[in-house]
C-alpha cells in the first residue's frame, strides 16, 4: 500500500488518540486504590510525552529529509536548464 504525503502524521495522530481514550477506559474499569491510579495516570502520561517527543523528532526529520531532495532537485533542474540554454546559444553561433 502506498502512503501519501501528510497521512503518516494523521496516522500518529489517530494512534495516539486510541491510545488516550484506551487509557482512560482502562483506568474507569480496572480496580485500583488513589495512589495506583495516579502511579498509573503518571507513567501513562510520560510514555505519551516520550512517544510525542520521538514522533516529533522523526516528523522533523522527515521534513529535513524532504527539503534536502527539494533542494537538489531545484539545483539539478536549475543544472539541467543552463546546460540546455548554454546548448542553444552554441548551436545559435555555430550557424551564425
Amino acid at each position: 500500500m502506498v502512503q501519501r504525503e501528510g497521512e503518516g502524521s494523521n496516522t500518529l495522530v489517530w494512534f495516539l488518540t486510541g491510545a488516550v481514550v484506551g487509557a482512560t477506559v482502562a483506568m474507569l474499569y480496572a480496580p485500583r486504590s488513589g495512589k495506583d491510579a495516579r502511579q498509573f495516570i503518571t507513567d501513562k502520561t510520560q510514555q505519551g510525552r516520550e512517544a510525542v517527543a520521538e514522533s516529533s523528532r522523526d516528523l522533523l526529520n522527515a521534513g529535513r529529509d524532504m527539503f534536502e531532495r527539494g533542494r537538489r532537485l531545484v539545483e539539478d533542474a536549475a543544472d539541467l536548464f543552463e546546460r540546455g540554454r548554454n546548448l542553444v546559444k552554441g548551436n545559435a553561433h555555430g550557424r551564425a
